[in-house]
Formats: C-alpha cells, structure tokens, sequence
C-alpha cells in the first residue's frame, strides 16, 4: 500500500542539477537565508509568504539553552573588545561598526541573563516552482531583489538542491542546517506568516484573494452595516466590479438601484429586465421632488413629513445658491404652506392627496414678504429653461428589482440637484417597504461637492442599516470625496471599502485615510485593471474581480469590446 501511495505522489522524473531540479514538468530551485539586518521590520517576511507565484517556505526554530548561548556572547564580546584595544593601540580611530557591535552583545546578554529574551537557531527556506528554467531564473531574481530591500540575503543551494528541497517538504527535517542565532524579538517579525482568508458561506464573490488565490465571498448584510466605498480613478475597473456586484446580488434577491451618471448600465438593464429611467430636460420621466412621502407602518406621519421638508430645504438650497439665515426661515415657512395649500398638514390623513409642484412653492415664495429674492432664483426650475426637469409629476414606476437612473443627457450644473431628487424619492420608498436593497451612487463626488447634498448623503449613509439598506458610493475624484467635511464619516460608516489602482497624486492621502503600508501603497500604484485592495471591517486583502465571460459580456465598458459585442448583436438580429 505504502508503495503504491508512493508512486501516486511521486513526480514520473528527478533530475538533479547543480542549482536547480525538475520533477516532472516543473522546475525547483530552492534558496536559503545567510544573512539578517541589524533590524527586522514587523511583516517583512509577508510579501514572500503571500507571493502570487507558487512557492514553498519552511521555517526551523530551535531553541537554544540560555547558558550555552551567554557562553557564545561572552566570547563573542571578548573578541570585539580586542578587536577595538588593538585598533586604538594602532592610533586608528573609532569603529563606529565594531562599537555597536560591542553594545548590542551587551544588550542581548543582559536581556538573556534578566530573562526577558530567548536565543533560538533558525533556518529559513524558499522553494520556487517554475515552468521553465528562464522563469525559475526570472523568479529567483525576484523574490532575492525583494528580500534585498530589506538588507537580508539568500543564496541557491548549489550541489544540495535535493537535500533543500527536502528541508522544505512538510517531514519536518532540517537536512540543510544552515542557521541564524536570532533571539525572540526578531523571530517574532516572521508572523502572521500566513494569509488572511476571507470565504465565508454566504455572500457574493467578490474576486480572488491575490495573496493565496482563494476566493473573496462575502456577505455584507452580515457586517455591522451594508455600506462600501469604491475608490479608483478613470478606467481602473470601479463601474466594472459596482456592475459585477449588482449582477451578483440580483441573483441572491437584492433589489438594487443605480444612478448611473454616464449610460453605463443601460445593456445590464436590458439583459436582466430592469427599469431603466433616462433623466434629462426632454425625458419623458420625471420625479416630482415634493412628492408625498410614504408613511411606514411604525412611524408617525407628522414626523416623516417633517422629516421631508427638512429634505427638501437641502434640495431647495442647492437650486437657489446661498442663503441667509433669514431667507432659511423664508424657504421653512414656504414649505410648509405649499403642502398646506394641498391639505397635506402634520395631524391630517393625507394619504391621498395630490402633491404640489415646484411652481406651487415659488407662487407662495412671491407672496410671501422676503420671498420674491427666492421666487425670482427658482424661476428657471419652474418656467424657465429647466422647468421641464424638475416642474413635473412624478412618472416612473419603481416596481422592479433592478431600477436604473441615468443622467447622461443632463447638463452639469443640474446634475447634483438631480442625484439629490432620485435619492430623496428612493429613501422615502425604503423608509416604507423593509427588504434587502443595495443603492449604487456613481461618481458620488458630485454630491460632496455641496454642503447640502453632502449632508443628505451622510445621513441617507448613516441611517441606511436601519433599513436593511447598503449604500455603495464610487468616485474617482478621490479629493473632493475627502475634502468635504462628510467625505471620512462616510468612509467611517462604510464598513466596506474598495481601492482599486490610484493616482500618485492621491496615493498619501488615500494612505492616511485608510492606514496603508508602503506594501499596499505601492499595490496599488501599480495595480493593473481590477486589482486592489479589499477592505471587510479590520480585515483586508489583495484581490482581483473575476467575472464569468457571460458576466463580462453584459459588464465591459471597453469600448472596443463594446463595439464587437453590438455587432455580433445585430449580426444575430
């Protein structure tokens, strides 16, 4: 049986050669560590154990008895104490190398004989696995220039590549012994030594863990709240993994909506059967800002009208500009009065009654004394050259598990008064049906450019859990985001983060804001199309989005790709 196991695992050939195997089809050359810095740094051993090419590490720690280990130092100080009489007996002048050697044996005895550190032998070995002895050879010069940044060297096994490659099969046998006398302190720097695995058995797949090639799945209605952040400038994959995760949530019974700032989910729609929504001055839909919320069964009516006209003075700032105190308690005594001339008042059953219009409130502002100032500034959201957008009543249906918002076609100064409206509209939905719900806000740097709107972002964040709500916001105007004095609280109740490849403007920034080490800042750098950094609560990892080729097909925003993919459409057709 035992050989018959034997001849299972066994590659079909050995070949030995002076520095390097081949098993089989595979190349192996194994390298040992000779030499340490004065200074190990926590982690620096991470970037070999989480290297994405295949590798093998073994680790021997034996300890050594603290007698024997003092005997060791105190000839070792002997000999540098002479080395340093002999030198000044020759009228040399003073080895700073050789007086910190002395000081440091000191310092280490003195800790070994107060018992506050340990002597142990350690060997370390890498094995490295390669098609072909050009990758072998490519691969070694790799993973020597990293541990050479760190000042620690290694060497091939020349004529004993068998014995190290044995060191490194899990037997447990030091066949190489070639060891460092290291005490507990740098030892220690060779944890965590491994990955950080985040499968768990729920959730979507978000991609693959680059560090040991397992699979990212997460459930973030599992976390402390359902919110995320997606940092990335242009054409680094952020709409690509946002696309990713709403195809992936729909499958699981999410229902998600979309504001799309660029026509970017229009053929996801389309695929799935999703309510897709074109707002613009000549659009056919609108959403009629002073829509009668929807009282949910558990709260009281006059607090959730309240509650909307609060909404809706942000909303009424943004169009009109900057206001004074005095023309705030104007526009709060307006509001008010507009649902009143409707018979909408706190204390009255106005489930059925018909919402006013943006026209309504600038009539009211006109009669109003300190109004006219405010009537004359809404005037081009009600008769003037925006009225069609936002003087309307509300048309669209959001009966549908996928619900798109696209404002393409609409001018940038109206942009943020729109992305202020759908959200308005979509929260008093949420606030009225619990059920799982994902909102994606792309390009949410529009929002934070304004005090008002910033601060109905962070709110509509901040109370989001409530409601069995997750908020994705994705931006690739990282300063604005963070500049905004609601930019970190957001993060903050994001439990979610993901940092796709970075400006090296922004790149600092992002490293304050989020801890980053120098590993990860240069990660992210240098990441290609879909890599970076997945942050889950304390825990992070780097990963790349992977989708299915179907899944890309309906995801890609390649414009090459794009192209292709309609004409194999209409080709079909």
């Amino acid at each position: 049986m035992d050989e018959n196991v034997k001849n299972v695992v066994a590659p079909s050939a050995l070949e030995i050669n002076t520095n390097f195997l081949r098993l089989g089809n595979k190349y192996a050359k194994t390298l040992f560590i000779f030499t340490y810095p004065r200074y190990l740094s926590t982690g620096w051993f991470s970037p070999i154990i989480n290297y994405p090419e295949l590798l093998d590490v073994s680790i021997f720690i034996n300890p050594v008895e603290a007698s024997l280990a003092l005997k060791n130092l105190r000839k070792k100080a002997t000999q540098v104490e002479a080395q340093l009489m002999e030198e000044v007996e020759k009228g040399k002048i003073r080895n700073p190398i050789l007086e910190t050697a002395r000081n440091d044996i000191e310092s280490l005895r003195d800790a070994l004989q107060q018992n506050r550190e340990s002597m142990f032998s350690v060997a370390a070995y890498i094995t490295m696995y390669a098609e072909s002895s050009e990758g072998l050879h490519k691969l070694e010069a790799q993973v020597t220039n990293m541990l050479e940044s760190r000042l620690i060297y290694a060497k091939p096994a020349v004529f004993q590549q068998m014995e190290a490659l044995n060191s490194v099969f899990p037997l447990g046998l030091d066949r190489m012994n070639i060891t460092t006398p290291l005490n507990s302190g740098p030892i220690s720097s060779f944890f965590p030594f491994i990955s950080l695995n985040m499968t768990s058995d729920q959730g979507i797949l978000y991609g693959i863990n680059r560090h040991n090639n397992t699979l990212v799945i997460f459930d973030r209605f599992s976390l402390e709240n359902a919110n995320m952040v997606i940092f990335a400038k242009s054409g680094s994959g952020k709409s690509y993994a946002a696309k990713l995760e709403a195809l992936r949530l729909l499958m699981t019974g999410v229902n998600v909506l979309i504001i799309d700032p660029e026509n970017e989910y229009e053929r996801l729609a389309t695929a799935v059967g999703g309510s897709y929504f074109k707002i613009s001055l000549a659009s056919e839909y609108h959403i009629n800002p002073f829509e009668i919320p929807v009282i949910p069964p558990d709260e009281d009516p006059a607090e959730v009208l309240r509650s909307h006209i609060v909404n809706l003075t942000g909303l009424i700032k943004l169009m009109v500009g900057e206001t004074t105190s005095e023309e705030d308690t104007v526009l709060d005594r307006a509001l008010t009065e507009t649902y009143a001339s409707r018979e909408i008042i706190a204390g009255k059953d106005f489930s059925n009654a018909t919402a006013p219009l943006l026209k309504d409130m600038e009539t009211i502002l006109r009669n109003m004394e300190g109004g006219v100032s405010l009537a004359d500034r809404l005037y081009r959201f009600t008769d003037g050259s925006f009225a069609g957008f936002t003087n309307q009543p509300t048309n669209v249906d959001l009966h549908n598990r996928l619900i798109i918002f696209s404002m393409r076609d609409l001018e940038e100064e109206l942009r943020p008064i729109a992305m202020y409206i759908i959200l308005n509209f979509i929260w008093s939905l949420i606030r009225a049906e619990l059920k799982k719900r994902i909102v994606f806000i792309d390009e949410a740097w529009i929002l934070m450019k304004n005090r008002d709107s910033a601060t109905f972002l962070f709110g509509l964040v901040k109370r989001a859990r409530k409601y069995f709500l997750g908020v994705t916001t994705i931006t690739q105007d990282v300063e604005d985001f963070l500049l905004s004095p609601y930019g970190r609280p957001i993060i903050t109740n994001s439990t979610l983060q993901l940092l796709l490849k970075q400006a090296p403007a922004m790149i600092e920034t992002l490293s304050k804001t989020f801890n980053l080490s120098e590993g990860e800042k240069g990660l992210l750098l240098e990441a290609s199309v879909g890599q970076g950094l997945f942050f889950a609560g304390l825990n992070h990892v780097a990963v790349q989005i992977v989708a299915s080729y179907p899944e890309h097909q309906l995801i890609t925003t390649n414009p090459e790709e794009v192209l292709r993919i309609n004409q194999d459409t209409k080709a079909k057709e």
